[in-house]
């Protein structure tokens, strides 16, 4: 019952990966009881569960997530947005306004036009139908301010960190506000753009050696460099 792999290796579509008492994980598949990649990315196993973190995914949408998308047609009784996903969601003008929707009377360019940026819930999904969001629960809704930046959907756990406490210590270092849509697109705000820029350098350091041990520690010296470097200016 080999394997062939090591942990966190990189493999590429086709690659063998084990073979004989395994299960197949994410982006792998299974040929004469051998598992095989079927996406280039890192390996790992669990329980003896062979799972490929794709280097580069797509979201696929789940009910309950929050993600952040960008409003691309405004139609007859909703919205579109993109999600940055293969699939389209829908935002209904009932879920937005809080009174009775009336279609001729309520132009809803006005409320949400292309291009606007909505912190969002997944509210329902399945393969049949494209995915429907929801703004109706605190802290969602249009966005008036702050900055973006998009990462690779499987890279947000690794900026959550364990617990929580990757983010949680980005955020007291920074003093910013962060909204990790798990769709790969993240809102920073903070009191001033030294701020947010501070924190969007530690999430691209994040994206970018996700892969790597040690990753907190360094994100904690970026961090304090940094702000060594912004508190100099100043004086």
């Amino acid at each position: 019952m080999p394997t062939f792999f090591e942990k966190k290796q990189l493999v590429t579509p086709g690659e063998l990966l084990a073979e004989g008492d395994y299960l197949p994980g994410e982006n792998t598949y299974v040929e004469e009881n051998k598992i095989f990649a079927s996406r280039i990315g890192l390996v790992d196993s669990d329980n003896k569960k062979v799972n490929v973190v794709a280097l580069r995914a797509f979201y696929v949408p789940k009910v309950g997530d929050i993600v952040i998308g960008t409003v691309a047609e405004v139609g007859f009784n909703g919205w579109t947005i993109d999600i940055k996903s293969p699939y389209t969601a829908l935002l209904r003008a009932s879920d937005v306004l809080s009174r009775p929707f009336k279609p001729q009377n309520d132009e809803l360019s006005q409320v949400l036009n292309a291009g606007d940026l909505i912190v969002a819930k997944i509210a329902s999904y399945d393969r049949a139908h494209d995915p429907q969001l929801t703004v109706g629960e605190p802290g969602l809704g249009k966005i008036t301010r702050g900055q973006i930046l998009r990462v690779t959907p499987t890279k947000i756990p690794r900026v959550i960190g364990r617990k929580g406490s990757m983010i949680s210590m980005i955020k007291q270092e920074t003093n910013c506000q962060i909204i990790l849509g798990l769709n790969g697109v993240i809102l920073v705000t903070g009191k001033n753009p030294e701020d947010e820029e501070l924190a969007i350098a530690a999430i691209r350091k994040i994206e970018q050696e996700s892969h790597t041990s040690g990753l907190t520690d360094r994100i904690t010296q970026l961090l304090k460099e940094k702000k060594a470097k912004v508190e100099e200016k100043l004086e």
